[in-house]
């Protein structure tokens, strides 16, 4: 029996220690295959980001749930450590060759290759960003995660809510110190954005306690749990937690962010573009190509957008002249329309419900709909939500929020509800199509299940592809006819010249040199938004240059490649077999997502030959 033990305890012993030897490999050294690599890349990030586990859930199912007690470190050092990795695991990935893949396993190869080399690339410009403005920033993006996206489904989640406002004094001094750096290097963000960003705190952390959103959002969290999970006494004890947290922890976090942004103020003097910057006309040369994965100029864009407010204008022209209105410019006009009462909802709580309401109903109707033109469909539902009424001032008329792996959490469609006169009924259908169905939603939430793809190809941002159908989505709703009538027609058209007329400030703040003022004039001339909203818009672009242009840039290239496919393959084109191509694959830059459709129309001619 000894000798048996004793033959039982080597093997177990042997097995440990091949075991060891294989975790050394794939976390140390290069992996033996190519999928362990991506694996253990997305692993070694996921660890740094514990809220980006958050919002996926992909540990949850398992039990797993310490990490959303956690916040990611946001301090230069960590910067540089990721940036340090993303080289290292590059020279690492450089290593397979690529001649010994095929199929998807060729794709994921040249869609790592592009994501890494862009970011080996990008390393000059890591500290070329205004992470803390009026439309993004720990400031706002740290209290709407804890509110939409940290779960709580029992205690044990309502301790992890409470441990990360404990942590908002790390998380802020680290993006502190990384502004701090960033004016040491001449970095500065435009005047507008720190003095709005001073009035989002105030806003913010001006009221009680119980009255902040933190404290709001988990009082509401727990009254949806069952009652054999936490009774009265354990929640009175746990929201007095939450109160001496955000008076404690969370509101002098916003105080030391305050007390930086008024000693900075003084020396952002400047609202011009990022040309104004240290190497600034070769940063947003590289933000050109970097948003719209093509090799576009800053010149070969502006020029671009130029033609298509022209060709989008006399669109809009004629609609406008055949409802009466033929004076002025087409931006003056689409106003006169948006104002007339039959186009605006009442200035009131009800109104604003409303509102909400009808955004649903659209994306209701169109979705039984698109089983004609889509394969490939989500398994998850989208709900619209109203953005947080703090910052609403700043926040874009709407955004998108894909929905958790595990389902739990649906894919969000959030409007802005600032001003009921920035929503005209004519443009309602094309916002609910853009951000939800077919659009981000389809898009994201299909992503998001795709089943054989490393977990990168789930989540790898590329602006172009993803704003690129969207806006895609918009023109396709129309051709399938939801939108006959002449002023949902002109609600999408506005949209098309909106994203146009990006293709145009954008170039001309960062690369022409355009003043603020000028760009919001031609925005306002152009697309019929009100001067608000305009203002919001080139406030955007000037604290996150080139993302604008993805929209146009990507949009026009999905109608190349549909209208190749269309005279190349005559009678055999079939759309939903376009639309598995565009979605089947994840996000892809669009250099490669014209391969994949190339590679489509050549395999469907050999098949029918």
């Amino acid at each position: 029996m000894k000798k048996v033990l004793k033959w039982f305890a080597g093997i177990v012993m042997v097995l440990l220690l091949i075991g060891a030897a294989v975790f050394v490999n794939f976390w140390y050294f290069k992996p033996i295959k190519l999928d362990w690599y991506y694996t253990r890349v997305f692993a070694k990030f996921a660890i740094q980001n514990p809220e980006m586990l958050t919002s996926l859930r992909i540990l949850e199912p398992i039990g797993i749930t310490g990490h959303n007690a956690r916040l990611g470190d946001t301090s230069p050092e960590s910067t540089l450590r990721q940036t340090e990795q993303w080289r290292e695991e590059y020279q690492v990935f450089q290593r397979y060759d690529r001649d010994d893949y095929e199929g998807q396993a060729l794709r994921s190869y040249d869609v790592w290759n592009y994501f890494m080399g862009s970011q080996v690339d990008d390393e000059r410009w890591i500290w070329h960003s205004f992470p803390v403005n009026q439309m993004f920033g720990v400031q706002s993006s740290l209290p709407n995660f804890m509110a939409d996206q940290h779960f709580i489904e029992n205690r044990k989640g309502a301790e992890h809510y409470i441990a990360r406002l404990n942590l908002f004094p790390d998380q802020f001094a680290g993006v502190i110190e990384g502004l701090e750096l960033r004016e040491e290097k001449g970095i500065l963000p435009p005047r507008f954005a720190v003095a709005k960003v001073i009035e989002q705190i105030d806003v913010f952390a001006g009221k009680p306690a119980a009255e902040n959103m933190l404290y709001t959002t988990f009082s509401e969290k727990l009254d949806e749990l069952p009652a054999d999970e936490i009774n009265s006494d354990q929640k009175d004890q746990l929201e007095q937690q939450v109160l001496a947290s955000i008076e404690n922890k969370v509101y002098p976090a916003y105080a030391s962010l305050k007390d930086y942004l008024q000693s900075l103020l003084p020396q952002a003097t400047s609202n011009d573009g990022v040309w104004r910057l240290p190497d600034g006309e070769a940063f947003y040369a590289e933000q050109v190509h970097e948003h719209t994965t093509t090799d576009m100029t800053p010149e070969q864009v502006h020029q671009l957008g130029l033609r298509e407010v022209q060709r989008i204008g006399s669109e809009m022209n004629a609609i406008l002249v055949s409802q009466g209105l033929s004076e002025g410019t087409i931006g003056e006009r689409v106003q006169a329309l948006a104002k007339r009462p039959d186009q605006l909802y009442p200035d009131t709580d009800a109104g604003r419900e409303q509102i909400l309401a009808d955004y649903q109903a659209i994306l209701d109707e169109i979705d039984p709909a698109m089983d004609e033109y889509f394969n490939l469909r989500p398994d998850t539902g989208v709900e619209v939500k109203r953005v947080p009424e703090f910052s609403e001032d700043t926040a874009p008329g709407a955004y998108y929020q894909g929905p958790s792996l595990d389902g739990k959490r649906k894919g969000a469609f959030f409007a802005n509800l600032r001003n009921v006169e920035e929503i005209p009924r004519f443009g309602m259908r094309t916002l609910a199509y853009h951000e939800g169905i077919p659009g981000h939603h389809f898009q994201i939430a299909i992503t998001q299940k795709l089943e054989g793809l490393p977990m990168f190809r789930r989540l790898v941002p590329f602006t172009a592809y993803n704003e690129g159908w969207a806006l895609y989505s918009e023109q396709l709703a129309w051709e399938l006819g939801f939108q006959d009538d002449p002023l949902d027609n002109l609600g999408r058209l506005q949209a098309e010249m909106f994203r146009a007329v990006r293709l145009v400030v954008d170039t001309g703040l960062h690369y022409k040199r355009w003043s603020r003022e000028r760009a919001i004039d031609y925005m306002l001339s152009y697309t019929g938004m009100g001067e608000d909203e305009v203002i919001a818009e080139i406030e955007r672009y000037l604290v996150n240059p080139g993302q604008a242009l993805a929209y146009k840039v990507g949009m026009l290239k999905i109608l190349e490649l549909r209208e190749r496919a269309r005279q190349q393959l005559g009678a055999q084109f079939d759309i939903k077999a376009f639309h598995d191509q565009i979605l089947g694959n994840g996000a892809l830059p669009l250099t490669l997502l014209e391969q994949v459709v190339d590679q489509w129309i050549a395999d469907s001619k050999t098949a029918s030959a």
